[in-house]
């Protein structure tokens, strides 16, 4: 087995993530919770990361990089933001120290769009970008990146020109719980997933995007008059979403763009059945690795040796 070389961690909203890495790169131990920022705000990030240095076994003088929330100004150290057009290798040299700490603990920054017509943000997707791209990227790609707040990144020789935030997933759980639409898709977690209905979803707001929130209602008249399943109200919702997702993304990605799809899970499944209903060519690049992989070039640029 490999010696240590240092600790990495993806700090989200909810979700806590680390890795111990060896020098070759190789994932020696990690570590899992839910002592995302908004627990980790009231406990002390300190004592969280603590927690789990200790379930690994990290030596003590071992370095942390650190992306995602905790950087934000509700975070444990504001890490602030590098304004884009930027180079993606600018989020290497950007990473903040946390003071007070027995051993070396950085914060890389996010990501932020300034335009006042298209104010944007991001932070913890910067390092999936550069994981999943590298930094010196060539050529012209539209970066697909699902979640609670979907972002899409135009990037073209490894720099970023822009991005947009979608809130696909907010907004599905939000119509699934609180419209008239609960009661459409209430037991469809219990059935499989109805893919014909979601692909049919996808491929009608993509086309027609203008009416969204009358194909959203369709999920209810459908099952009223025509015996529409639960599981295919539900197919129907998230297809739509997804849809317009895709086509406000597209609309802004222009021709000869590469989809690159940064995801894992069932969100992976559900963004390449959507592509693949649009007939739109991408490539894949599992989430987990991807962070890591951004990580991995920050700590080697902070700690070459």
């Amino acid at each position: 087995m490999a010696d240590p070389a240092y600790v990495a961690v993806d700090w989200g909203t909810s979700s806590f993530r680390l890795w111990l890495i060896g020098k070759d790169d190789s994932v020696l131990a990690e570590s899992r919770g839910n002592e995302g920022m908004t627990t980790a705000a009231k406990t002390g990030f300190a004592e969280v990361l603590a927690s789990h240095l200790g379930k690994v076994n990290a030596p003590e003088n071992l370095p942390v990089i650190i992306c995602g929330m905790a950087g934000a100004k509700q975070g444990w150290v504001e890490a602030g933001y590098v304004d884009v057009p930027a180079s993606l290798s600018s989020i290497l040299t950007g990473a903040v120290s946390v003071p007070d700490q027995s051993r070396d603990v950085r914060i890389l920054p996010g990501l932020a769009q300034r335009d006042p017509a298209r104010p944007d943000v991001m932070r913890g997707e910067e390092t999936q970008l550069l994981g999943a791209l590298g930094p010196q990227s060539t050529g012209s790609q539209a970066v697909c990146m699902p979640g609670t707040h979907s972002k899409w990144v135009h990037v073209k020789n490894g720099r970023v020109s822009g991005f947009s935030s979608f809130m696909t997933g907010e907004l599905f759980d939000a119509i699934s719980k609180h419209t008239i639409l609960s009661h459409a898709i209430a037991g469809a977690d219990q059935s499989p997933a109805d893919e014909a209905a979601f692909g049919s979803a996808v491929k009608t707001a993509y086309d027609r995007p203008a009416m969204a929130t009358n194909l959203f209602f369709t999920a209810r008249s459908g099952q009223l008059l025509h015996g529409l399943t639960a599981a295919a109200a539900q197919a129907k919702i998230s297809g739509t979403l997804i849809a317009l997702e895709i086509a406000g993304a597209m609309s802004d990605a222009g021709t000869g763009v590469d989809v690159t799809l940064v995801a894992a899970g069932r969100l992976q499944g559900l963004y390449e059945a959507a592509f693949k209903a649009l007939s739109l060519s991408y490539n894949t690049i599992d989430a987990d690795t991807a962070v890591r992989g951004g990580l991995a070039a920050a700590a080697k640029t902070i700690w070459p040796n």
